[in-house]
């Protein structure tokens, strides 16, 4: 009688603890990070803003540049100056000094450039870190809002890729990818002018 209870308590044990396992069983949602990144409209309005900077840059670049080649012309009219002979030796003496005023002068010019392309180009990856973070953050939290609101307790992203180039998802039938979901709320407060029509949701299935 004693066994017969064990075993009886032993079998309910076991259903109420397989029952638990299965009430907590882990809910796995997918999204396309790359996808989401891409298509967001503040990514392109940031891309768009950084792209406006650096030819704002390159610009500037292009003027230094002009005045450089301008001083280049003038030293070497007043190298060539220095050296005629048909002058005194005082005038030519004159014309070196200020032919070798006018090479430091280009030479403070040569390092300006070198200094402003070295800033710029600083600039301009603060500002994509800067951009990739923001959006980034803003898309990571709307993913957590719809996976909370849908249940699920893991969200894989389809796009990631491993140090060695080879997917980290291998498969996924679609039918929890939150990626058209998540691109479609993210999108909804964007302007008329950035308004893009949003991928099928059959596309979701793609690539996996």
């Amino acid at each position: 009688m004693k066994n017969s209870w064990k075993k009886l308590i032993l079998t309910l044990t076991l259903g109420a603890a397989l029952a638990s396992t299965a009430s907590a069983q882990t809910r796995i949602a997918t999204v396309d990070l790359s996808k989401l990144f891409t298509k967001y409209w503040k990514t392109e309005q940031a891309t768009k803003a950084l792209e406006e900077r650096k030819g704002d840059l390159v610009k500037e670049l292009d003027s230094f540049k002009d005045e450089q080649k301008k001083l280049l012309e003038q030293y070497q009219k007043l190298n060539a100056e220095a050296n005629d002979q048909a002058v005194s030796s005082e005038e030519r003496d004159k014309r070196k000094k200020a032919a070798e005023a006018k090479l430091k002068e280009l030479r403070e010019g040569d390092e300006n450039i070198k200094q402003f392309t070295a800033r710029s180009d600083t600039d301009l990856k603060e500002q994509f870190k800067r951009m990739r973070a923001k959006v980034l953050e803003e898309i990571t939290e709307t993913v957590n809002a719809k996976a909370k609101a849908g249940g699920y307790s893991l969200v894989v992203d389809t796009a990631a890729e491993t140090i060695n180039g080879t997917r980290v998802f291998l498969y996924s039938n679609g039918e929890t990818d939150l990626t058209i979901a998540v691109l479609e709320q993210l999108n909804a407060a964007a302007p008329l002018e950035a308004t893009k029509p949003v991928a099928k949701p059959a596309d979701a299935k793609e690539k996996k």
